[in-house]
């Protein structure tokens, strides 16, 4: 039976995956607090709605660092499509197109950035500026060659996180045959992927100097850093804490967005990613000050379920609760929803 629902799909993408790759796509660091935390923090945000309003169907479409799409849900990067399906993150840019979304491919994806682009017109790119500048720099030109959109640089990632699940079922590479396409040096084998301890905000400065693309910089939880990127002069923010896969304890992120929404006082796009499972959630994030939202696990649930037609599935049941629930908010576009629709679990207001 299809799926009703993210959650119900989750389970059983469960049934079918391996329990490591599972365990991997499912996982989150140390204790897994913040993890929890982001589906979590979406239950104690009510909504109060608005009636009679007239707005009929809420119109979706949204235009987001110059590319247009059919409604503020986009595809977020996650790593190694492969494991949950054969034709991995082919699957998953065709889905998106069908769709009229925006797929952000990952730099860790298991089939090429020239690939999904073929699939999918202008994927933004997810990029992990590596300890080499020159190959750092290799990799963009790609990503432009390819015809991406934008660039969505993750910021959070100095290091990588600890995830216990992964070191119990021993999970530390891909299977024979895999690899990160995107890690590959002209015809040579791909390298090594590494993190760059020293990531500052010189680096952004050195991106910025380098490349004519949109960025966006994926990881941001703190108001001083969304300023601190107002004057860097990047395009769009991603509020997120990594999924819960780097550092425990940080917020959920849909608490973060408020303290930032009012940091950087409309002057960046914000997307926000982490824990959103229902239009409903989405219609919250949009009321608390985000433009669009970021899906990850979910696609992956899909993809593991009926492979492009599973993505499909999800796009679809999102898109199609977020047009009841803005109905039932009474906003006939997801801009009308704002902070008075909300109220906390215990009815206090929220501002």
């Amino acid at each position: 039976m299809q799926a009703l629902s993210l959650r119900e799909l989750e389970q059983q993408a469960r049934d079918r995956l391996d329990p490591a790759v599972y365990d991997f796509f499912a996982g989150g660091a140390d204790d897994e607090v913040t993890l929890r935390a982001n589906e979590a923090a979406f239950a104690r945000i009510g909504l109060v709605p608005r009636v009679l309003t007239g707005g009929g169907r809420p119109q979706l479409e949204v235009e987001l660092l110059g590319s247009r799409a059919s409604m503020p849900v986009v595809i977020a990067p996650t790593a190694f499509h492969r494991l949950a399906h054969p034709d991995g993150e082919r699957a998953t840019a065709r889905a998106a197109a069908a769709a009229g979304t925006v797929m952000i491919a990952s730099m860790a994806s298991t089939v090429a950035i020239e690939e999904i682009a073929a699939a999918v017109p202008g994927p933004w790119f997810q990029l992990y500026i590596q300890p080499d500048l020159g190959f750092t720099a290799d990799v963009v030109r790609r990503a432009e060659a390819a015809g991406c959109a934008a660039l969505v640089v993750t910021v959070d990632s100095p290091v990588f996180g600890r995830r216990e699940r992964d070191l119990r079922h021993g999970f530390a590479k891909l299977p024979d045959g895999m690899c990160c396409e995107n890690m590959r040096d002209g015809d040579g084998p791909p390298r090594r992927f590494e993190f760059t301890g020293e990531l500052s905000w010189e680096h952004v400065e050195w991106l910025r100097a380098a490349t004519a693309l949109p960025i966006a910089l994926k990881g941001v939880a703190h108001p001083q850093d969304a300023r601190l990127a107002v004057s860097a002069g990047v395009d769009a923010l991603v509020v997120s804490n990594h999924g819960g896969r780097q550092l425990d304890s940080v917020p959920a992120a849909v608490d973060l967005l408020p303290a930032i929404a009012d940091a950087v006082g409309g002057e960046l796009p914000l997307l926000v990613d982490g824990g959103i499972r229902r239009g409903t959630d989405v219609v919250k994030v949009f009321a608390l000050g985000a433009t669009a939202v970021a899906v990850g696990r979910p696609v992956l649930w899909g993809l593991a379920v009926a492979g492009e037609r599973g993505v499909s599935h999800v796009l679809e049941l999102l898109r199609t609760e977020l047009e009841r629930a803005l109905m039932l908010c009474g906003c006939g576009s997801p801009a009308q929803a704002d902070r008075d629709l909300l109220r906390s679990v215990e009815g206090v207001e929220m501002r």
